[in-house]
């Protein structure tokens, strides 16, 4: 049986995303780990600003039917919980400034002094094809976020995955990572902008 108290707070954080245009109607995803093997996620086709008990599904390591209805993210957050030990929760957003800013640049420096504090300069992946990307999803993620020793991987023209040991902490990096985008975007500072194809 899922943990009420867990379930609640996704569904308060869930909805606080939402209205921040975090997460968006049937896009996006968010997890808590419970034991080793296993972890919550919301189902697929998720609606995040009425999310219910019945919207999260229970899913082991070892795949069975659950997961036929969950998230299609299912897969990258049993690889980062399976390979990162500090990841408790993860989040799969689109923050539209921060998405939006990392479509024409290399990495985000924010200018601002939360910004600078708490998240720092972080470099924007880029997915390449996208017709593969799901494909390689799953390791390219985790990879990432390992071997650069990061919490946030920000991809180009798909969105920010992020992970942490408590929910508040993360919830406040993904606004603050999209209050430094936003801010960087209204004063115009293009410092580290190049020309680039999508394909």
């Amino acid at each position: 049986m899922l943990e009420r108290h867990l379930i609640n707070e996704l569904k308060a954080v869930s909805l606080s995303m939402f209205r921040k245009n975090f997460l968006g109607i049937f896009h996006g995803s968010i997890s808590a780990k419970i034991e080793n093997n296993i972890f919550v996620i919301n189902k697929a086709n998720s609606i995040f600003d009425e999310l219910t008990n019945d919207d999260f599904v229970e899913l082991y390591s070892k795949k069975d039917y659950r997961w036929n209805c969950a998230s299609q993210d299912s897969d990258i957050h049993l690889h980062i919980y399976n390979n990162i030990s500090e990841a408790k929760y993860i989040c799969y957003t689109m923050p539209p400034f921060t998405t939006s800013y990392a479509l024409t640049h290399d990495k985000i420096i924010p200018k601002d002094y939360f910004g600078s504090m708490v998240v720092g300069k972080k470099e924007i992946y880029n997915p390449k094809n996208f017709e593969t990307w799901y494909k390689r999803a799953p390791l390219e993620i985790y990879e990432y976020l390992k071997n650069n020793d990061t919490d946030t991987m920000i991809i180009r023209g798909y969105g920010v995955y992020a992970y942490s040991r408590d929910l508040t902490d993360l919830v406040k990096r993904i606004a603050i990572l999209e209050n430094s985008s936003k801010l960087l975007y209204y004063s115009g500072t293009d410092n580290n902008t190049r020309n680039f194809s999508l394909l």
